[in-house]
This record gives structure tokens, sequence and C-alpha cells, in this order.
């Protein structure tokens, strides 16, 4: 009888250094996990996104997120040429593009394609 309760001891005592290693793990993350709420259209739409239906929701919105960022700024000569292209649609120095294409010799290309 003694070596039964031996053994139910050591089970319990297994059975409680796994519960508290499972705890030690799971507490090593939660600090990191937070609960979004959100519609269920929106989580269709993050559904959508995802590269592979394994991909978590976390690396989809850090995908996006980081998508979001232009880590290539802008060179002051690209800026430049974007204010004359400004001020020239604020002159009125615009072209349809098909006169564009009419000029290239494409204008067939475009009509066959918006008819």
């Amino acid at each position: 009888m003694f070596p039964c309760r031996g053994f139910r001891i050591n089970i319990v005592i297994c059975q409680k250094e796994i519960l508290i290693s499972i705890y030690t793990h799971i507490h090593q993350y939660m600090p990191q996990v937070t609960t979004v709420r959100m519609r269920t259209d929106t989580k269709a739409l993050l559904d959508d996104l995802k590269l592979s239906p394994r991909e978590t929701y976390d690396d989809v919105v850090r995908r996006l997120a980081e998508a979001a960022y232009d880590d290539e700024p802008m060179t002051p000569e690209e800026i430049n040429a974007m204010e004359e292209g400004i001020a020239d649609i604020k002159a009125g120095r615009v072209r349809s593009l098909s006169d564009v294409m009419k000029d290239l010799g494409d204008d067939k290309v475009i009509s066959s394609r918006t008819s």
C-alpha cells in the first residue's frame, strides 16, 4: 500500500511540476500579447490579406504597419519634380491619356480597351 501512495504522490508532484512549467512558459509570453476587438468585416479583410492560412493576425497587421512607413524618403530632386507637376496641374498644363497615346500611335489600344 505504501508504494501506491508514493506512486500517487510522485504523479501529483510530477503533474504539479508540469503545470508550473507550463504556467512559466505561458506567463513568459502573456505580457507580450494583447486582445484586440474588431468588427467581423474587418477580420474578413485581414483573412483576405493572409499570405497563407497559417499566417497569424499579428503577422498580417505587422506586415501592413511596416508597409505604411516609407523606408526610402524622397530626395530633394523628387520633391522638386512633384512640386513642378502640381504647379503644371494648377496652371492647366495637362493632357489627357488618349491625346498622349494618339501622339505615340497607340490610340487604338486605348479605344479597344474602353469599348
